[in-house]
């Protein structure tokens, strides 16, 4: 009830501002970051980053190779996971044009990151994010608040009470179960991938799809073909399994436990960006873990804005959130993680009663 009100209290205040003729709140944000020159890119960092994680990836493999049939390959599975999370970072950065302002390189980019080195869809999961960006948290438009195996809101969970099986108990215990769950994430993507290959949004299917089973060939193959089958499987199991955990646990904390949208209501963009979303405090390290998104305010405000620039961007738009007196979310990694298993058990609620 708290978050519904501060919702509806500072979209009052936006309608204000714009009809005092001062322009919206956003415009005059923008004009405070165009200014201090955050939006322009930086060749030399991304040169830089991607060049490590390149390294990284091909000493990985390097390390495979070498190893051969042994135990400690489980190892390099979970080097290999770390890996394959900042991969999924960089194909981030790519798909809002972070790296290159023209479309054709970024989708390139994306296309080999994604499908060739990750076994993801780019055209896909492109698609779900941009819808993501445009309504974060609205429980009928973003679809990773979508219910699935798990509800995210109390009227999703009222819904679900008819479920049974398998889908009522995660859903009942989903606060617990929501870690173990992502393990699944990356398999999760690869399967999501494959099935909107038949999607009409897909511009790409034939080029997608080639480059995906290109990619699970040489993966699988590899694999099965240098270790016995039992460590093949244990390899795939530690890769996959970290992999999915990495990617749910930088971004998790972005928006989940924050005020969900519910249809009818209505919020400028500087508000909806804010209100729905949490910046993560930490150094140098978090800044590396989470490729940029622990400045998830300022990313969504600012979707192609390159990483580097989003720590000074912070401080500007925290500054500018005072001055209007828009809640300005901040924690770090553990409360944050903390926060969203609390929302998840609160929502989860009407499904555990209903089984009492």
């Amino acid at each position: 009830m708290a978050n519904s009100t501060v919702l509806t209290d500072t979209r009052s205040a936006g309608k204000e501002n714009r009809s005092s003729g001062k322009g919206s709140d956003f415009s005059e944000l923008s004009r405070r970051i165009s200014e201090a020159g955050l939006l322009r890119r930086r060749p030399l960092y991304y040169t830089v980053r991607f060049t490590a994680v390149g390294l990284a990836l091909a000493g990985g493999v390097a390390a495979f190779l070498v190893i051969g049939d042994a135990w400690s390959q489980l190892f390099v599975a979970a080097a290999l996971a770390v890996v394959s999370g900042q991969l999924g970072l960089a194909a981030h950065d790519l798909a809002h044009r972070q790296v290159f302002s023209r479309r054709r390189p970024s989708e390139t980019g994306g296309l080999v990151v994604a499908n060739v080195l990750l076994g993801m869809s780019y055209g896909w999961w492109m698609n779900k994010h941009t819808r993501h960006h445009a309504n974060p948290n609205h429980e009928n438009k973003d679809p990773d608040v979508a219910p699935d195996i798990i509800v995210w809101s109390r009227r999703q969970a009222r819904q679900a009470r008819q479920a049974k099986g398998p889908a009522r108990f995660i859903g009942k215990h989903q606060a617990a179960l929501f870690f173990p769950l992502l393990t699944l994430e990356g398999l999760n993507l690869s399967f999501s991938s494959f099935r909107a290959l038949r999607s009409p949004s897909m511009k790409r299917p034939v080029l997608e799809g080639t480059l995906l089973v290109a990619h699970f060939a040489v993966y699988f193959g590899g694999i099965f073909t240098l270790l016995s089958p039992g460590k093949a499987l244990a390899f795939v199991a530690v890769h996959q399994g970290l992999f999915g955990l990495y990617l749910g646990s930088v971004f998790a904390p972005n928006h989940k436990g924050m005020p969900m949208v519910e249809e009818g209501t209505e919020l400028d963009f500087l508000r909806r960006q804010v209100l729905t979303s949490r910046n993560v405090d930490g150094g140098a390290l978090t800044d590396v873990f989470m490729g940029g998104l622990n400045y998830q305010i300022e990313h969504h405000l600012f979707p192609s804005m390159p990483t580097p620039a989003l720590a000074e961007a912070q401080v500007i738009t925290e500054r500018y959130c005072a001055e209007l007196g828009i809640p300005y979310c901040r924690s770090g990694l553990v409360a944050s993680h903390r926060t969203a298993l609390r929302h998840l058990r609160e929502v989860g609620a009407p499904l555990r009663e209903a089984g009492q």
